[in-house]
């Protein structure tokens, strides 16, 4: 039996996360798919734009998608995400490129082991504040140290681009309240999340699964985001601010768009995401295997075996 429409995509002809676009806005438009590529379409014509190159695209309003480009996007392994006029939330991801789990294996082993779990915070501070001697500090007095310092580096960009600033300050669902730096990094921070989502989908780990932070749906993601904020999100908030632009959340999507095109911010994200896992950077090969195992405490098995004769 023949399927209708194109041909899936193999886990090798995707392309890798650190190599695809960080992320695509596309508002009042129709989405639909030709062949392996989305298009967008509005009164001034359609762009084609090749499915397995894009990390996240992020949906504004009056667009339309059809289900064929959203089947598409699920089989590239591209996270979509529906977001409002300023757009802060994530409503959906599609298939991981990987098809190795051993990312995710890792993952839930340290953070349901409380040694391991204070072992990767230990580690992720240590990449935010490189030099300082972590070792016996308590979550508390990690948290105790991230908050002074991410305090410092706000009155830091403040003085260096002649913004005022109080503190950070914001009502979740109505951006429209915060003071024009707080709409800013509010809006770089959205965009940073789904960057970082896309490359934890991808990669086929769990954005649930926090070290640092917990409870919610996308507690990994805050985790790995934090790693960059003040690098990115930060500066890119207060440089718009301090620039005028009465379109905030626009000048901020921009600005982000050109920071993580310039850092390779996708590329980084990988790494660092592997590293805090597993300890090393995975190769290619080993993340594409597409290999199913029975599991057993003495070593797994081969599936599509039957062991009834065991």
């Amino acid at each position: 039996m023949t399927l209708p429409g194109g041909r899936p995509p193999t886990s090798q002809e995707l392309v890798r996360a650190q190599d695809r676009l960080s992320f695509i806005y596309l508002q009042h438009c129709t989405i639909s798919r030709d062949s392996s590529a989305i298009t967008a379409t509005d009164e001034r014509g359609t762009v084609h734009i090749p499915a397995a190159f894009v990390s996240c695209l992020l949906l504004g309003p009056g667009t339309r998608a059809t289900h064929q480009a959203m089947s598409l996007l699920g089989e590239s392994g591209a996270s979509i995400v529906w977001v409002g006029e300023n757009g802060v939330r994530f409503y959906a991801g599609g298939e991981p490129i990987a098809r190795s789990s051993r990312l995710l294996i890792a993952q839930a082993e340290k953070a349901s082991h409380e040694r391991k779990r204070l072992a990767v915070a230990r580690a992720m501070y240590d990449m935010r504040f490189p030099g300082e001697d972590t070792a016996g500090l308590t979550m508390q007095q990690l948290r105790g140290r991230e908050g002074a310092r991410v305090r410092r580096r706000y009155r830091e960009e403040a003085e260096q681009h002649g913004v005022t600033w109080k503190k950070r300050d914001y009502t979740p669902g109505d951006f429209e309240s915060g003071s024009p730096i707080n709409q800013a990094l509010t809006a770089a921070h959205s965009a940073l999340y789904g960057i970082v989502h896309s490359v934890i989908v991808a990669l086929g780990c769990a954005p649930g699964l926090g070290f640092v932070h917990t409870g919610n749906s996308r507690s990994f993601v805050y985790d790995i985001a934090d790693l960059y904020k003040t690098d990115l999100s930060v500066p890119a908030a207060f440089s718009v601010v301090a620039s005028g632009n009465p379109d905030i959340s626009t000048a901020v999507r921009r600005e982000m768009r050109d920071l993580f095109a310039g850092q390779k911010v996708l590329e980084t994200c990988v790494k660092d995401l592997q590293n805090l896992l597993v300890g090393e950077e995975l190769e290619e090969a080993e993340t594409l295997a597409d290999v199913v195992a029975l599991w057993d405490p003495i070593g797994n098995r081969a599936a599509g075996v039957n062991y009834g004769w065991d």
